[in-house]
């Protein structure tokens, strides 16, 4: 399918079509895809990608991919036994270039019991490696790479795909859960070792099931450090959560309005952590709290109400 029609993926937000001529690269592609169903080829997509093998002796002698976007190379060639990562990191830079009618904030997104969580951090914070591990223990994947946040109403929608763990990540995510599902590992890329963990079951089939962020969670992995969870103030959250943007300032005043009802509703805390199970059980307080009533919305930052 790759080689002829292309797969078409629903991941919820968006809709993309991929083409690929790249043979161990179908094979990655199905482990970690597999759960998808396949959207009808002649039907719209967002964005339309493919992994190709580059032509000439380079097709031979240390062979070469690229990655092409709706016809256009926006990168130089990578060896061609990075297939899959090449297809993932294409894969976010034609969405975020074609996705300009939503505001879209660099973190993971869970869900648990209705209430939805926000993991925005640079990367090296441990943000990929906790959305991993809440995602094993029971929570809703909707994006690791992307919020999706609506400009008219309270709402982010999910854009499910497997999560890019690098490095020791992939190990430790092996260890904590008898339930990840791991692709192949891709040593020697540009971020090191990279593995693809597959989203669960559930996540995939409520790909079209929106959540208000109820919790905006800062995550920074310390070696050693005993979990703990302190407080952002309103303010600081607003700040973070504006800069670790794709597109803020192109959106303008809409994306301004929609980072003020984020951190005016929702709880903003700060979690420091080296050990993944107690970071989950804290993450898990923080959800039975919000249900419970007992942490509620931050207070609201005077500048955005005039």
């Amino acid at each position: 399918m790759l080689a002829g029609q292309g797969v078409g993926l629903d991941l919820g937000a968006a809709r993309v079509r991929v083409f690929s001529d790249v043979s161990p690269l179908a094979r990655a592609f199905g482990q970690v895809y597999s759960d998808y169903e396949s959207v009808d080829a002649a039907s719209f997509h967002d964005v339309t990608v493919a992994v190709r093998r580059v032509r000439g002796p380079r097709r031979w002698l240390r062979q070469q991919i690229e990655f092409v976007s709706d016809g256009e190379l926006p990168f130089e060639p990578f060896p061609a036994v990075t297939h899959l990562p090449l297809l993932e990191w294409g894969m976010n830079y034609a969405l975020t270039d074609r996705m300009v009618h939503r505001l879209l904030l660099h973190a993971g997104v869970v869900e648990k019991d209705g209430i939805g969580i926000l993991l925005p951090a640079i990367p090296g914070s441990g943000k990929s490696t906790l959305t991993a591990a809440l995602m094993c223990r029971g929570y809703r994947l909707l994006s690791d790479e992307f919020a999706v946040v609506s400009l008219d109403r309270d709402c982010v929608s999910p854009m499910v795909r497997p999560i890019a763990l690098k490095n020791e990540s992939i190990s430790v995510i092996r260890s904590f859960s008898d339930l990840a599902r791991l692709g192949p590992e891709f040593p020697k890329t540009r971020k090191g070792t990279v593995a693809h963990l597959k989203p669960t079951p559930e996540s995939i089939d409520r790909r079209h099931d929106v959540v208000s962020p109820s919790i905006v969670l800062f995550p920074k992995y310390q070696k050693g450090a005993a979990a703990s969870v302190s407080e952002v103030s309103s303010e600081t959250a607003f700040s973070k959560l504006s800069v670790n943007s794709f597109n803020y300032e192109f959106l303008g005043s809409s994306s301004f309005d929609a980072v003020a009802r984020i951190v005016g509703n929702a709880t903003c805390r700060r979690i420091e952590f080296d050990d993944l199970g107690a970071a989950v059980s804290l993450v898990d307080e923080l959800v039975r709290s919000r249900i419970s009533g007992s942490e509620r919305g931050g207070r609201p930052v005077a500048v955005l109400t005039g």
